[in-house]
């Protein structure tokens, strides 16, 4: 097959060649279609259209059933007694001798009659949309900004017309097909250059992935880049719906709880001039209006049903324009007027702020408190990190190495009391009564959560290398050996990993819980004096190699719980009874994620952080750094995140004790 889609390559490679000459005018065409009034407007003109490899994305594999039963099973193993793992393995191989077999094979030919998109993503969306829960604290994560380099221009008003100024020429780029593709490049010195960008967007839409993977470049999907701005989720009873209007040419403010908007493009698609939008920033943060006794950004909080029956009480009540313009805007802007004490308090913020200064539903917010800390809180059930990663990372760039308005600039003179308008909503005893309980709902929920952050010196990503070690599995293993050493007990794991390496892919699960960790956190934290160093490294490489073939399998859309939860829902779908497998115990407590993690490391960003996603859990972000491993981790009053981060330290330091060729003591 590779050899097939090589010779493919080569073929539409040589033939774009000859065709160099010919386009040469449709490309000039191309670039005065692409023109603008200023060189500001984009934030940069990529060579390949933005969705130039959309059309040939190879398509999400559904596994082989005995593979995914197989995965399954080793997933189940260290989680299990030799008694529970009979039954659930009994199970397993019933279904994979029976229902599992049938349902395989619809969602096999279910998939193969709808190739324009991934067997997960109908799924997945319906998945999200259909959740009863709040999105605050169970979906919604942050991500906080680094701060600007330049400390001057972290000012609260500088910072935010910089965002929302980069914000729109990153849109703008987006729409204009002007964005670099998103693209992994394993050599990027043969597919991140000039020339071989000139060459593939010659090569038709329909073959240029093939181009991309003869240089070992794999372009992600795109497709959920449209939903990140004019979008909101809209709450409905049973069901929620997202929503885009790519027309609002307006941007959401928010401060102390009172909604303003204004345009941030003109009629012709333009960006405002950036001291028009610092003057209309600087009017709605000088503006003295008090709180409002009954802030309506916290019915955003709510239970998705009873959100849902509020906004039909607010529609009734004549405000259904008001929540058109929420809905449609760009983007929300939170303006906080609190300064950050540190980091504990920067992610209790960002994740949650205190429910009144926020529309929860918007795609993405950008919140920006007194001191100029900046993060983005976003909605997760149009789109996954992938996209909103992309769009932090580029606005950093922009702000921080080109900023349209600078301290000192000169706030232009405008009417900003005429550009800008405050959002009135027409409210009744019921809808003031609706927004109280809210608001108690809101502060009883946030109220449970601790956060707490670690970061461990010793060593990171270089040392790991060094030694031919995984700096995730690594940073896994230590959250193993960590909950071990705390709880005397394996609990079921998730680690997030992106399959956006195929057409409408979302995420599949890494299982980092295994058999190879269990041993080895035995070892080290129960039988530290029983083993030599050599062993114990041993063990560590066997964990390693084992967590690095997970890794690559799920990100291949080679996992087992996409599949399992594929099948699950089609059977739901057709009304047919529950198989025996999803009623098993043991597949109810394998996704009950104790240990919910996700990795992140970027230029941009410095911490990111979500809730647990279940009582007894914790919510674990982390990132490996080159010589340093920081952890940001969430929890409720049923587990205490200030020792587990302790037992983790412990972990880290007994693993490079071991790495240095010392014993444990």
């Amino acid at each position: 097959m590779a050899k097939l889609l090589s010779a493919q390559c080569v073929a539409a490679l040589r033939k774009s060649e000859h065709l160099l000459y010919l386009r040469a005018a449709a490309v000039r065409a191309e670039q005065r279609r692409y023109s603008s009034r200023t060189a500001s407007e984009y934030l940069h003109r990529s060579v390949v259209p933005s969705m130039h490899y959309q059309k040939s994305l190879p398509r999400l594999p559904i596994p082989k059933l005995e593979d995914t039963v197989r995965r399954y099973l080793a997933a189940q193993r260290p989680l299990l007694d030799d008694q529970q793992f009979r039954t659930t393995e009994k199970l397993a191989q019933d279904f994979q001798n029976g229902v599992g077999k049938q349902l395989h094979e619809e969602l096999t030919a279910q998939d193969k009659n709808n190739k324009h998109t991934s067997y997960i993503s109908g799924p997945w969306f319906d998945m999200y949309l259909s959740a009863r829960d709040s999105v605050v604290l169970n979906f919604n994560p942050f991500m906080s900004f680094n701060p600007d380099p330049k400390v001057e221009y972290n000012d609260q008003l500088v910072r935010a017309t910089n965002v929302v100024c980069s914000a729109v020429r990153f849109m703008k780029t987006l729409r204009a097909g002007l964005l670099e593709p998103e693209v992994f490049h394993l050599n990027p010195a043969k597919s991140d250059t000039d020339s071989f960008k000139k060459l593939i967007r010659w090569v038709p839409s329909s073959l240029s992935w093939y181009g991309a993977y003869m240089v070992n470049a794999y372009p992600l999907d795109m497709s959920q880049y449209f939903r990140l701005f004019n979008s909101t989720r809209i709450p409905r009873r049973g069901r929620d719906e997202l929503f885009t209007d790519e027309k609002g040419r307006h941007l959401l403010v928010m401060r102390k709880g009172n909604m303003y908007v204004f345009d941030i493009m003109d009629r012709d698609g333009n960006l405002v001039k950036p001291a028009e939008i610092q003057s209309h920033l600087k009017y709605i943060l000088s503006d003295p209006t008090p709180a409002p006794a009954f802030p309506l950004g916290v019915l955003t909080s709510e239970n998705r049903d009873v959100w849902a029956g509020l906004r039909d009480k607010l529609v009734a009540a004549g405000n259904a324009e008001d929540l058109r313009v929420a809905d449609s805007a760009l983007f929300c802007l939170c303006l906080d007027d609190e300064s950050m004490k540190d980091h504990i308090h920067i992610s209790h913020n960002m994740l949650h702020g205190d429910g009144c200064n926020r529309w929860y539903d918007k795609s993405f917010s950008v919140i920006l408190t007194k001191d100029g800390e900046a993060a983005i809180n976003f909605e997760h059930s149009w789109g996954d990190g992938v996209a909103v990663l992309r769009f932090q990372n580029e606005i950093f760039k922009d702000t921080t190495e080109k900023p349209l308005v600078h301290p000192g600039s000169a706030a232009t003179t405008v009417d900003s009391a005429s550009a800008v308008r405050k959002l009135q909503f027409k409210l009744d005893g019921e809808l003031e009564n609706g927004i109280r309980k809210a608001k108690e709902n809101f502060d009883s929920a946030v109220s449970k959560l601790t956060i707490h952050a670690m970061e461990f010196k010793k060593g990171g990503k270089e040392q790991l290398k060094k030694s031919k070690l995984s700096p995730d599995a690594i940073a896994q293993l230590a959250f193993q050996m960590g909950f071990l050493r705390q709880y005397g007990q394996t609990v079921a794991t998730y680690e997030s990993c992106s399959t956006a390496a195929f057409k409408h892919g979302r995420t599949e699960t890494i299982r980092p819980a295994t058999a190879h960790t269990k041993q080895c956190s035995h070892a080290f934290v129960r039988e530290p004096g029983q083993h030599s160093v050599e062993q114990l490294k041993a063990m560590l490489h066997e964990c390693s190699k084992y967590h690095g073939q997970l890794t690559k399998e799920a990100a291949m859309g080679q996992g087992f719980d996409r599949h399992l939860f594929a099948m699950r829902y089609l059977a739901n779908s057709k009304g047919q009874a529950l198989p025996d497998l999803y009623a098993d115990p043991a597949y109810a407590a394998i996704n009950h994620n104790i240990l919910s993690t996700s990795t992140l490391t970027s230029p941009a960003v410095n911490l990111g952080g979500f809730a647990p996603v279940v009582p007894d859990g914790f919510g674990v972000g982390y990132g490996v750094h080159d010589d340093w491993i920081g952890c940001n981790v969430s929890s409720y009053p049923a587990r205490n995140v200030h020792e587990f981060l302790q037992c983790v330290h412990k972990s880290l330091e007994d693993i490079f004790t071991v790495l240095e060729g010392r014993p444990l003591s």
